[in-house]
């Protein structure tokens, strides 16, 4: 009859035939996990696969008026939230500005010492070595804005070329190859001062960042 074909089709349905074309295979049921009781199909959430990661916005630290969402949740040490023109836009973008910041971070917090010690110690290590000092008459380093790098050999400068590309290229290939890398650690704790603890960890972390900031607005300043 009519009514008994058209059971027959739906209840047939239910089964799904597998196995290569041209060869025949048994009968087996379909994913039962897909369909709730009533045979309605799940929800993709529902049956294991992963739901869309929902983005959940927070006040900025930097800007209370202001709302940010992932991926700055203040996971990252020294992330409060300033990032008004929305340049980290996924978790790659934030570790990519993360290895610029540190680095020119520690630049200007080597530039900030350096800048006065040499102008203090500038002619007592210029004769320790019987080379001749490089700062002018006002006792001021030499600089772009205080002119005489004419003074200081393109040998000096050559080898400061070589060295920052060679400790860069250790750190692209740290990031490379480390486990679980966080950006600008290199590695380097000669005097032991890195905590063992998550916690301490991120609060050295923290506290290189912020001083670093500190330390490039000095140095423009």
């Amino acid at each position: 009859s009519i009514t008994l074909f058209l059971t027959s089709i739906v209840s047939s349905s239910a089964f799904v035939a597998v196995g290569k074309s041209g060869c025949s295979a048994p009968l087996q049921m379909s994913d039962p996990n897909r369909y709730d009781e009533w045979g309605f199909p799940k929800k993709e959430s529902d049956y294991g696969e992963p739901a869309p990661v929902k983005k959940v916005a927070r006040k900025s630290q930097a800007l209370p008026f202001a709302k940010v969402v992932f991926p700055l949740d203040g996971s990252m040490a020294g992330d409060v939230g300033f990032d008004p023109l929305g340049f980290a836009k996924t978790e790659v973008d934030l570790s990519t500005y993360r290895e610029a910041e540190i680095k020119h971070a520690r630049l200007a917090m080597l530039a900030a010492a350096g800048w006065p010690l040499s102008e203090l110690w500038d002619k007592k290590i210029a004769s320790l070595f019987g080379l001749p000092g490089v700062l002018d008459e006002a006792g001021r380093v030499p600089s772009v804005l205080n002119g005489g790098l004419e003074k200081i050999s393109p040998f000096y400068w050559g080898a400061c070329l070589i060295l920052a590309a060679a400790v860069d290229f250790y750190g692209v290939n740290r990031a490379s190859n480390v486990k679980g890398y966080v950006p600008g650690d290199l590695g380097f704790d000669p005097f032991g001062l890195y905590p063992k603890d998550d916690k301490g960890k991120k609060w050295m972390q923290a506290a290189e960042i912020k001083n670093g900031r500190i330390a490039m607005i000095a140095i423009t300043a």
